[in-house]
């Protein structure tokens, strides 16, 4: 079991997405979704431009990995398409890759990374694409901007900070991750709870 951690810079309920009862990280952090397994936790913590520096704004538990063109497919998923028209939880939907299977070629769905107009960004494509990986977390809580501030013991752990800075963190002691897993439990907080940041 592995920690990865890392500052969630831009909280509009995108990446992650953590709506419709299951938590998905679909965009950004490709070095962390190339990584990730099975079991493993990922955090993400409160900006410090934002006044959130130490502060939780989501954990998952990865429980499922899929391909880009099996997280499209999948009609569970269906409902996390997103829908700009529609309201703020559908418009940050973030399902929208599929690969073409004759062109290989990779199609973006009119969504919060492609260009105002609708047309595909392809520096986000190529960015969010290089790890064709979605993480699944059926375990998961989402504060969004209200998150709480993580225990003073984590932040300093015989010298280890469980917030990371501009780069994600995941080399941690076995104990300190055991240990911040059992904290996490400790909130006893589960799935959705507080919006987005920059909803506010």
């Amino acid at each position: 079991m592995k920690l990865y951690s890392y500052v969630v810079v831009r909280d509009y309920g995108f990446a992650p997405n953590p709506f419709h009862g299951i938590c998905t990280l679909a965009n950004c952090k490709p070095k962390i979704r190339e990584a990730a397994n099975r079991g493993d936790w990922i955090i993400g913590t409160g900006s410090k431009t934002r006044g959130h520096q130490g502060k939780l704004v989501f954990v998952m538990c990865v429980s499922k990995i899929l391909t880009f063109n099996e997280y499209w497919d999948d009609p569970r998923f269906r409902k996390k398409r997103p829908n700009l028209h529609g309201s703020k939880k559908q418009a940050y939907g973030d399902n929208i890759y599929y690969k073409d299977e004759c062109t290989k070629q990779w199609h973006q769905a009119n969504s919060h990374h492609s260009y105002p107009d609708g047309s595909p960004n392809q520096n986000n494509i190529e960015r969010d694409t290089y790890a064709d990986r979605v993480l699944v977390g059926v375990e998961y809580a989402y504060w969004g901007g209200s998150g709480p501030d993580i225990h003073e013991d984590f932040r300093d752990y015989q010298g280890y900070d469980v917030c990371a800075a501009r780069h994600h963190k995941c080399r941690f002691p076995d104990t300190l991750v055991s240990e911040f897993v059992n904290w996490l439990h400790s909130l006893d907080q589960h799935g959705y709870i507080g919006a987005p940041l920059k909803w506010h």
